[in-house]
């Protein structure tokens, strides 16, 4: 099921009457969870049988973390938890990449090997419910938190649906304590979870769907060389289409649980007005990056541990965070990227950390951020190394005799649309959108959201699937 279906609308009114009926809280919680197991089940009823597997091995270990006596028991129940969420996600999301590159080095090596087929389906959200789940029981083994008081509702915490299939990935300490009593939206606050709600889908269905993908997808997906127009407007459209898509699902998401009275943290902060790549990673994607912070980074030494550990955990860090977004070296690649521009950046910060620049400058610095940001979505949105280095050798002009591939209104669109994007990111790089919504005039912010829900409706979207789905 996804947010930006008619079955959706439907299973989200049900779910806002029954939670609003005068039940008691046990049973409003039970609702909530039958109604997650249905959410998920929409796509494929048998992977309920590994949320309840990462459900219950987590639960256990947690609570045989606490009794543990013996830290040898406490290490055991740890990588009890480990194996299992990490042997999961492995099966499942990197078993044929991981042979496809053991078939390739046999080759390489003169060894003949055929592999049976690996037809394995991957199970939707996946790396986000092991995630959310392995920062319990890490949070219970470093002592940082305490076990949930009941399995309904660390069950509740695992699968609770806005956050199920793609973020934002929850820490236990954010949602479990906010089901322990009763929670009910008010008034105000089940208008701006629908506006939130509204602004997600509108970001999704009309701008990535009916007008950005097309533009990338007819340079990426095609056999064509791009001439650097066609390049550069096709690696805009999807830096604003991947925004979209996938800030569109977070406040899509946030927006459903204010609906039902629960806070989610914020997982998009403008990211396209980010000065630096510092800055970057703590506007995008927020809940991963705090995720890989405080449980690979740190972990890995940090900056504790002189200058050269620093860049080997950032590297790794970065590496291993570009192969969590898929199966594929062109993530790590991507990755890798933004793990030289951490580096870099923290290299120049340290050779002129009394540089202040100047306003122009700033807006500079920003926009060359940005600039190198869509450098990286080539290796991310690419299927191939083939196909990076065609569409990079297209935008530094090495195509001049390519045929044009986009008309001049998908140009313009791209143009438009992204600069759109861009321009309020800026506007917004230092407000909030609830500060911006507080000081608009009340008629203002319902033309808004009637002209959002119109063009919602009129795009007719097909429900197509967030990008981050398959991830």
């Amino acid at each position: 099921m996804v947010f930006n279906s008619l079955t959706f609308v439907v299973f989200f009114a049900c779910v806002l009457v029954l939670h609003n009926l005068p039940l008691s809280w046990t049973t409003k919680k039970v609702n909530l969870l039958i109604a997650s197991y249905i959410f998920y089940a929409a796509w494929n009823p048998p992977f309920i049988v590994l949320l309840w597997v990462s459900t219950v091995v987590d639960w256990y270990a947690a609570q045989g973390l606490v009794k543990a006596k013996r830290e040898a028991a406490r290490h055991a129940w740890m990588l009890l938890s480990v194996v299992a969420n990490l042997g999961m996600l492995a099966y499942f999301k990197y078993g044929q990449f991981m042979l496809d590159n053991f078939t390739a080095l046999m080759t390489a090596m003169g060894w003949a090997y055929h592999p049976a087929k690996y037809d394995i389906v991957l199970p939707v959200g996946i790396s986000f419910y092991t995630f959310a789940t392995m920062s319990y029981t890490l949070d219970v083994y470093l002592r940082r938190a305490a076990p949930a008081r009941n399995l309904l509702d660390y069950a509740l915490f695992v699968t609770f649906f806005p956050h199920l299939v793609a973020g934002p990935i929850m820490r236990p300490t954010e949602l479990v304590p906010q089901f322990e009593q009763p929670r009910r939206a008010t008034g105000a606050q089940l208008r701006f979870g629908l506006a939130l709600m509204t602004l997600g889908l509108f970001n999704k269905i009309v701008l990535a769907d009916s007008f950005l993908s097309d533009i990338a997808e007819r340079v990426y997906d095609a056999d064509k060389i791009p001439g650097a127009l066609d390049a550069w407007a096709a690696t805009l459209a999807f830096s604003g289409q991947i925004f979209c898509d996938f800030a569109g699902y977070s406040t899509t998401a946030i927006g459903a649980a204010l609906c039902l009275g629960f806070a989610m943290p914020d997982n998009f902060r403008f990211p396209y007005a980010a000065v630096g790549f510092s800055d970057f990673w703590r506007r995008w994607h927020i809940t991963l990056s705090s995720w890989l912070r405080d449980y690979l980074y740190i972990p890995l030494g940090g900056n504790r541990h002189g200058v050269a550990r620093t860049y080997v955990a950032l590297m790794l860090t970065m590496l291993l965070g570009g192969l969590w977004h898929g199966a594929n070296w062109t993530f790590v690649a991507w990755g890798g990227l933004h793990g030289l521009y951490l580096a870099v950046e923290r290299f120049l910060r340290g050779r002129f950390g009394g540089y202040r620049p100047g306003p122009l400058a700033f807006v500079c610095l920003g926009l060359l951020t940005y600039m190198l940001v869509n450098l990286t979505w080539v290796f991310f949105r690419a299927k191939t190394f083939g196909k990076a280095w065609l569409v990079l050798g297209g935008m530094f002009g090495q195509h001049a005799d390519a045929r044009p591939i986009l008309s001049y209104f998908s140009l313009i669109a791209a143009a438009a649309i992204v600069g759109a994007i861009v321009s309020t990111h800026w506007f917004m790089r230092g407000r909030t959108l609830e500060s911006v919504v507080a000081r608009t005039h009340p008629a203002a912010l319902c033309a808004a959201w009637a002209l959002m829900a119109f063009a919602i409706v009129i795009a007719q979207g097909e429900g197509s699937a967030f990008i981050y789905f398959q991830f």
